[in-house]
């Protein structure tokens, strides 16, 4: 009987074993095994972009912010038009001087980036506190230019109405890729 008992226990934790070995290579990443795409259902986008910077050379790396928003959406699957989303792009640093008329040439490849998004139905505009501190009027800013009387006072008015915020984060770049990899 003892000698049962201990054939029934063996043959049972073998069993035990083997459904757990089993188990273990059912849910174990095969070699062949990486990431999945998804194609996320994006509908009517409403992206409020918060531009504060340091410096204004860094406005053409917070415009790739714009470009990673933007492209996905107008491009298949998605194909959306300028109709199908609302973007709105607030300047209050330094910035916003890249906007002014007198420094276009200074600022060309950015501004040409600027007046071609705005024709794509983009809304760029300016904080008027932060206008009056750089010494410009309405007359030195670029045509595509709206003028609202405060930048904060517009994020948090177009965050109530449900657009979602943006801050682009741009940094000194002090590694490569291929250092980092």
């Amino acid at each position: 009987m003892r000698q049962t008992t201990s054939r029934r226990f063996i043959l049972t934790f073998s069993l035990a074993c083997l459904a757990a070995l089993a188990s273990m290579a059912l849910h174990a990443p095969s070699a062949q095994a990486q990431a999945r795409f998804v194609q996320t259902p994006y509908k009517n986008p409403k992206a409020l972009f918060d531009i504060y910077l340091d410096h204004p050379a860094k406005m053409g790396a917070a415009l790739y912010w714009l470009r990673s928003f933007i492209n996905p959406l107008t491009e298949a699957p998605y194909s959306l038009f300028n109709d199908d989303m609302s973007v709105i792009v607030v300047l209050h640093g330094t910035e916003l001087v890249t906007v002014a008329k007198k420094n276009e040439e200074k600022y060309e490849e950015v501004v040409q980036r600027m007046r071609y998004y705005a024709e794509q139905g983009v809304k760029f505009k300016v904080c008027g506190l932060a206008l009056q501190d750089f010494g410009y009027t309405l007359a030195d800013m670029q045509p595509f230019i709206e003028v609202t009387p405060s930048a904060i006072t517009e994020l948090v008015h177009w965050q109530n109405q449900g657009y979602g915020l943006i801050t682009p984060v741009v940094t000194e770049k002090r590694l490569s890729i291929e250092d980092i990899r």
